[in-house]
């Protein structure tokens, strides 16, 4: 491990409330998941939110701190801790309400960043959106770039304004990971080898989709070949976190194989085959597999792998 990785996105608390009024909190937000994620696979991670200075936000730094992931000045200064609501009803079926507040605090890379990862809600939503990609901009020179849409419906209400903003993220990006749900929102219609074409076309070095129990599809746009490799999990609790998990592990297994990285790592994963990126694929399979095996968004270590 040679230099930090910098993850730009939203941190919230999730509230699950249940039909008979029982209310639980948890710390959330995919980009936070996937900060924490890296951390435990070894990585040296900064992490660029938005949360308030607040009981919920002290909740987000504590976790964040056991986690040895380090926050960018100004992500404790929100007006208030944004919040996911999710009410279950008797069938366990959810239906969400979302209090966001993204409004990113000017980012500057700290010394020694040669990789940025973001994602979710936080590349598309304004005023911070737009705030990602300024700061995406302005490292990409130095440093390797990973992109997961993580599309949310719910919040993405203009998906054709969502679709050219993850369009525009997608062009800066060396790595994009999506899901096949993903897919389905953004170009209803289309096949997933199809999709992989439209965006293979864009720039990315390697496009990845799960696909939930039916695990991934893998292309290496330069060449056109693409692969799939079945899911590792052998038990499942819930799902919850488990992309989150598989972009942590496949980032992690880049950087480890100096595929991503910097401008050196970018002109050899340019020229990487489906072969060489096997074992970062490995890596974040067995650590989704692992994810699901445990209740909650649990990331795995390197040890556990």
């Amino acid at each position: 491990m040679s230099g930090r990785t910098l993850v730009l996105g939203e941190s919230l608390v999730d509230i699950v409330e249940r039909d008979d009024g029982e209310r639980s909190e948890y710390v959330g937000g995919s980009p936070l998941n996937v900060a924490l994620g890296l951390s435990r696979l070894g990585e040296a991670v900064d992490f660029g939110t938005r949360f308030g200075d607040d009981e919920r936000g002290h909740r987000i730094a504590d976790q964040l701190a056991e986690g040895d992931v380090s926050l960018v000045p100004d992500s404790d200064t929100a007006d208030r801790t944004s919040t996911a609501l999710a009410h279950l009803d008797g069938s366990g079926a959810a239906t969400y309400t979302f209090d966001l507040v993204w409004d990113l605090a000017r980012v500057t890379a700290p010394e020694g960043t040669h990789h940025v990862h973001t994602g979710s809600i936080a590349a598309v939503l304004e005023p911070g959106g737009t705030q990602v990609v300024e700061a995406l901009r302005a490292t990409r020179d130095r440093a390797t770039v990973s992109y997961d849409p993580n599309v949310r419906i719910h919040i993405m209400t203009d998906l054709a304004a969502a679709k050219a903003r993850i369009e525009e993220v997608i062009a800066l990006s060396d790595v994009v990971k999506a899901s096949d749900e993903d897919l389905a929102a953004l170009y209803p219609g289309l096949s997933v080898p199809e999709v992989l074409r439209v965006w293979g076309a864009m720039g990315p070095a390697v496009l990845v989709v799960t696909r939930g129990a039916d695990g991934v599809v893998f292309s290496v746009p330069r060449t056109g070949e693409v692969a799939s490799e079945p899911t590792r999990a052998t038990s499942v609790v819930d799902t919850v976190g488990a992309g989150d998990s598989f972009m942590a592990g496949l980032v992690s297994g880049l950087l480890a194989d100096g595929l991503l990285g910097g401008p050196e790592a970018r002109a050899r994963l340019a020229e990487a085959t489906l072969q060489d990126i096997r074992p970062a694929l490995e890596r974040g399979l067995a650590c989704s597999g692992i994810t699901v095996a445990h209740a909650g968004a649990y990331g795995p270590s390197l040890a556990e792998l």
